[in-house]
């Protein structure tokens, strides 16, 4: 195998590969450090490589092989972690200046435990934009990260690093989070798997307001089996996570065990809060929509009039930042990124009844999507309503263009489909759906009932083996 085909394995056949001892991790490990040393100059999209520790521990799994031990799922596999999580003796710097200088964390978060003790290997910190404020990856304190289909574009955010690394071969999984759309955002713009759970299923830890919690830590794969794996070691209760105790994952429903899907029920959204949808972004939707009724699926546009709270979702959002990141304002001012600023200003002139009313919008939406479930088996959108923006694009000021026309900032224009599903708590998965006219990749996000995150990894298999996708590496870097 060649090293070109060895970054581009998914992990379930690497991890097999090295169980049958055909494949080193210390020399599989060695691969892919090398992949980055040759192509981050040009991505950015790690912030640190930690490739002492990681030599170290691919050669503590080569050891673990060769005495027999069992071994985990992702025994010896490559992997990047988001630069908003801990990851034991390397510093979490959270995409900002504030925290350049940051000591060594001094344990691992869960979800890194949980990746270590399933075998993965660390081989770095992925680039995220200052606190994953925006759905592109730049600030002051790094630079632009950018995408490996096309390096003036975005690889999106706010996991926009891991997503530009695993698009690139430099390990075939990362870890990302998930606020309002940033992992399947850059799974979108970087033509990858990318799913956010149910709420609860994946503990979040650190998130603040453990009870009013929005943010969802997941993979980010170019296979749903990779993606499906890497799911399954991250999910399970934590104590400190409460939304995680009472969590039950739901089984596979039935009718999905084989290919045929006669009897599955799926709602098309073509639009949310977004005017436009780009015409290619919605032909290859359409596409996959066909893909699953040749299968037997009933397909029906949903017609239903729903308020997705984009007004209220930006009062949460950015009120939240205003409140959080206030603290910092006297000394670092001047070295945030223009974007927190310019959300913190919006965010601190919404009074106390503009917030309470936007957590009560949040009820209303959740039981609106309940609703549509008693209908529907799934319900399936564009993940975004366009290809990947300029690296140049400024999340807070410039409006997104589609087909020519003018259609508001990110969150109104391009990532409408991503946040409704981080304030409802549904699983939601982008898979990818094709190329857009301009050779970047499109997406089809799939929306599942509660806790049936099975159901999605299994209607987004199918669509896999429909219209087969990781065969398609970005151009030679």
């Amino acid at each position: 195998m060649s090293d070109t085909d060895l970054l581009f394995t998914p992990a379930v056949k690497a991890a097999a590969l090295i169980r049958a001892r055909k494949l080193s991790p210390v020399e599989y490990v060695d691969t892919v450090l090398k992949a980055i040393e040759r192509a981050n100059p040009k991505l950015n999209c790690f912030r640190e490589v930690t490739a002492d520790a990681a030599r170290r521990d691919a050669k503590k799994a080569e050891e673990a092989v060769s005495r027999g031990e069992k071994l985990g799922p992702l025994h010896g596999v490559p992997i990047s972690i988001k630069d908003l999580l801990d990851v034991e003796g390397v510093p979490t710097r959270h995409g900002s200046a504030i925290f350049a200088d940051n000591p060594p964390a001094a344990s691992d978060d869960i979800t890194v435990a949980r990746l270590k003790a399933a075998g993965a290997i660390i081989v770095g910190k992925a680039n995220s934009p200052e606190f994953g404020v925006k759905g592109l990856t730049d600030g002051p304190s790094f630079g632009a990260t950018r995408n490996p289909w096309n390096l003036d574009r975005t690889p999106g955010g706010s996991s926009g690093g891991g997503a530009s690394a695993v698009a690139a071969g430099l390990g075939p999984l990362s870890l990302a989070t998930d606020g309002a759309g940033s992992t399947r955002g850059p799974a979108s713009c970087s033509g990858l798997v990318g799913l956010k759970a149910t709420l609860g299923i994946v503990p979040y830890d650190t998130s603040r307001d453990a009870f009013g919690n929005n943010i969802f830590a997941g993979p980010l794969a170019r296979t749903v089996t990779d993606a499906a794996v890497m799911h399954g070691v991250l999910a399970g209760p934590s104590s400190k996570d409460p939304w995680s105790l009472g969590a039950t994952p739901q089984p596979m429903s039935p009718e999905l065990a084989g290919e045929d899907l006669s009897g599955v029920r799926i709602g098309y959204i073509e639009l949310m809060a977004n005017p436009r949808l780009a015409a290619d972004v919605c032909s290859n939707t359409l596409q996959a929509l066909d893909a699953w009724r040749d299968m037997g699926a009933e397909v029906e546009q949903v017609t239903d009039r729903i308020d997705w709270i984009e007004y209220e979702g930006r009062v949460l959002y950015q009120a939240g930042f205003a409140v959080t990141c206030a603290q910092y304002l006297p000394k670092w001012q001047n070295q945030m990124d223009p974007v927190t600023l310019a959300f913190m200003d919006r965010g601190a002139k919404f009074t106390l009844a503009d917030f309470r009313n936007a957590q009560f919008a949040r009820t209303v939406l959740f039981r609106k999507i309940q609703s549509l479930f008693e209908r529907y088996d799934f319900l399936v959108s564009p993940t975004n309503a366009r290809t990947a923006l300029d690296v140049t694009h400024d999340a807070a000021n410039d409006e997104v263009m589609i087909d020519g026309v003018k259609c508001g900032i990110t969150r109104q224009g391009w990532t409408s489909y991503q946040y409704p599903f981080n304030l409802t708590g549904h699983p939601a998965m982008a898979v990818p759906s094709g190329f857009g006219a301009d050779g970047l990749p499109t997406s089809v996000q799939i929306i599942g009932k509660w806790a049936s995150e099975t159901d999605v990894l299994r209607l987004g298999a199918l669509l896999e083996q429909a219209r087969p996708w990781a065969q398609h590496r970005p151009p030679a870097l």
